[in-house]
């Protein structure tokens, strides 16, 4: 029996997979539910990386079918061949093989939203001009046919010309084997000779191409037509003249601009084919239509986005404690063995005090974090981050920007990097470069560590009405990331990157059942990178930590005096004592104890200092750097970081980790811009240092700014 693979394809009889030998692009509107076909398509044979030349993401993955095996490419969504953001180019590019060559697609498999089909048959009536082999895939006709809608995809497959189309579902799996069958024979698509919604354009355009012996091509020629003062305008000059170009231009499209004729010509056909294919379904379901249009309304839609914000930040303290707990409980445990096993030795103490006590007080928040990520995935999933971005229109505006901001904004929730490289679909470069400088405000996945600890640490644990003070704590935090973020949108936007104010289109796709494959496949990935930087960053790290909290040692002489004066005043504690002399004398020691005067207005001591100065490459590691210098220098008897953390006392006595200095602490994490991979994506997407210098600097000062000032007025007022 032919064995299956990952997403029920037989894959051969003795389950041999087989090598790609062809490429099929994957193209259509955003949101059509492209990326969720190409993940069901591929399953977990995907690899991420970037286009040459260009920073723009490519996603390829490879498909084995009964017979052969297909090399998918994942490309950016777009409206039209004419874009003009980084990502509709490279995705025209791609198509017409002028970024690699050798990789040009030998077909497409064109994503059409059945909710949708006016956008969609649009930019589907573009691509066949490329004449290459095309299948179209119908996603969201159940939701279609929910809000009273059917299509007839026989029929639309006879309006294009005999284009083949399949109504699928990447939920359910309906259709996905008919369609699997037509991509293994999509070279035996027999493509209509012109598109039926402006033939005599195509026409003209293919004998213009002739003409030229080869040197341009169909789309070429359209393109340089439509789109006046173009790279591709400025190739048809160069073989025609100027003066044949116009007059071809006005024979075509007389006194009206070429891009408002051919929209005019191309959406009149997309009409009267909508009137053939599409009818009111027999049986409408209108209470989820209704339903529908009653969130996108301003103040439901508004009371919506909140409450789906406070879900989020609940589950994250709530759902997750269980594993939190295991995973401490499994790391202390494993430090205690060792420190049983192998004593006071220096490798029981790089075991114990520094890779389990510095990796393991990260890892404790992996479930929270991948609460975090699902929560994300699935709202992207179901279409609901579209709409946040719909609603937060008028809010961006306000500060300058629109709502093409808001995704990468709220991408940044899961990290900065990704949503820096998001601001590729902004066209304008101020509100790109403005969106940039915003994006590190919001509350990444990188300071939830910090958060969750400091919270859970010094936030009791009770609840206000409805709600745990915890998770209100750290609403609180993401909203005052959020404001960051928009302060300083509104000050670029008004001096440096002045500018009009930038116009916004989305097409709203409808609410859609995420596919758990697919939700699975990403929070995947998302673990794999937090679990590597626990592997190498935060290791080695941690490592280089202990190091310095370990050397030099205590001279023999010294630990004998202390032993004994601590044994005058406390029998039980000359261990501590011990302990915390030769932290204090240690190379990270007399680093903290140097800088702090800088951090001591804010209530740091030279281990806090240390620390914090210790993540600014990472501020997740800070986590670990406090795991390692509290296991090397607290309380022994403490069975964990909070306790010891709580312990933490200056040489009178007094607490370290007061209310006020916890609250400007996180004040400093929610501003500070402690992430080399975000420094570093800002220099290639600006293509120059001085923005990303300019973005550390103004953040970390804010940040130092009001953490002085919470510390500050905090201790005066209590």
């Amino acid at each position: 029996m032919a064995k299956a693979d990952e997403v029920g394809v037989p894959i051969s009889r003795v389950g041999v997979r087989r090598e790609a030998r062809s490429s099929i692009a994957i193209i259509g509107n955003p949101n059509s539910g492209k990326s969720t076909l190409f993940n069901r398509l591929t399953g977990l044979r995907q690899t991420t990386g970037n286009y040459p030349g260009v920073t723009v993401e490519k996603h390829t993955g490879t498909i084995q079918l009964a017979h052969t095996a297909l090399k998918l490419v994942d490309l950016p969504g777009i409206y039209c061949l004419g874009g003009h953001s980084a990502d509709e180019r490279i995705a025209v590019d791609v198509l017409l093989g002028r970024v690699d060559e050798s990789d040009a697609p030998s077909g497409l498999l064109v994503v059409v939203d059945a909710t949708h089909l006016y956008q969609g048959l649009y930019l589907l009536e573009q691509l066949l001009e490329l004449q290459l082999p095309t299948i179209v895939a119908l996603t969201m006709h159940d939701l279609a046919t929910a809000n009273g809608v059917t299509v007839d995809a026989a029929g639309l497959s006879e309006q294009l010309g005999g284009v083949p189309v399949f109504p699928v579902s990447s939920i359910t799996g309906h259709g996905m084997d008919d369609l699997k069958r037509s991509l293994e024979d999509i070279g035996k698509v027999s493509m209509p000779e012109y598109p039926s919604s402006w033939p005599e354009l195509s026409r003209r355009a293919q004998q213009l191409a002739d003409e030229t012996g080869g040197e341009l091509v169909r789309i070429d020629v359209l393109q340089g037509l439509i789109h006046h003062g173009s790279a591709h305008d400025c190739d048809l000059e160069r073989a025609f003249g100027e003066d044949r170009v116009h007059g071809i231009r006005k024979e075509l499209f007389g006194e009206t601009p070429p891009q408002a004729e051919e929209a005019r010509q191309r959406y009149r056909w997309v009409r009267e084919v909508l009137g053939e294919t599409q009818h009111d379904a027999a049986l409408m379901a209108k209470i989820g239509a209704r339903l529908s249009a009653w969130i996108n309304r301003p103040w439901p839609a508004t009371v919506l986005f909140f409450g789906v914000l406070m879900l989020v930040f609940q589950a994250v303290f709530s759902w997750a404690t269980p594993l939190m707990d295991l995973i401490d409980g499994a790391a202390i445990s494993l430090g205690a063995w060792i420190n049983g096993s192998l004593g006071g030795t220096m490798l029981g103490s790089f075991l114990a005090d520094g890779i389990i006590a510095g990796v393991g007080s990260v890892l404790v928040f992996l479930p929270q974090i991948l609460i975090l990520f699902a929560f994300i995935i699935v709202l992207e999933d179901t279409g609901y981050l579209a709409r946040a971005a719909f609603l937060m229109d008028r809010v961006m505006r306000s500060v300058g920007l629109s709502g093409q901001s808001v995704i990468p904004m709220l991408s940044s929730f899961a990290c900065a990097v990704p949503a820096i490289m998001a601001t590729r679909v902004i066209p304008d470069r101020r509100d790109r470069f403005a969106t940039i400088l915003a994006a590190p405000f919001m509350t990444c996945s990188a300071r939830l560590p910090i958060y969750a600890l400091m919270i859970a640490a010094f936030v009791p644990n009770q609840a206000v009405g409805w709600f745990n003070l915890q998770g209100l704590v750290l609403f609180g935090l993401y909203l005052l990331g959020i404001f960051g973020g928009l302060v300083t949108a509104r000050l670029m936007k008004s001096s440096a990157l002045k500018g009009p104010k930038p116009q916004f289109m989305l097409a709203l796709p409808e609410f859609r059942w995420p596919n758990l494959q697919t939700v699975l496949i990403k929070l995947m990935a998302r673990a794999k990178v937090f679990l590597k930087r626990a592997g190498t960053v935060i290791f080695a790290v941690a490592v280089i930590v202990w190091a310095l909290t370990y050397f030099p040692r205590l001279d023999p002489v010294d630990a004998v005096e202390t032993q004994a004066a601590a044994a005058q005043v406390d029998p039980g504690s000359q261990e501590n004592v011990l302990m915390a002399q030769q932290l204090s004398q240690s190379w990270l020691g007399r680093a903290g104890q140097v800088i702090e005067p800088v951090f001591r207005p804010l209530g740091w001591d030279w281990r806090v200092s240390a620390a914090v100065i210790a993540g600014f490459p990472a501020r997740e590691v800070v986590v670990a750097v406090m795991g390692t210098i509290y296991a090397a220098g607290s309380e022994a008897d403490e069975a964990s970081l909070t306790r010891k953390l709580r312990a933490a006392a200056w040489p009178d006595g007094s607490p370290i980790f007061t209310l006020p200095m916890v609250l400007g602490m996180l004040v400093f994490y929610a501003w500070c811009l402690q992430c080399a991979a975000t420094v570093a994506t800002i220099r290639r997407e600006t293509n120059s240092w001085r923005w990303p210098i300019f973005a550390w600097s103004y953040m970390t000062v804010v940040a130092y700014l009001g953490a002085l000032l919470v510390y500050q007025l905090g201790t005066r007022l209590f």
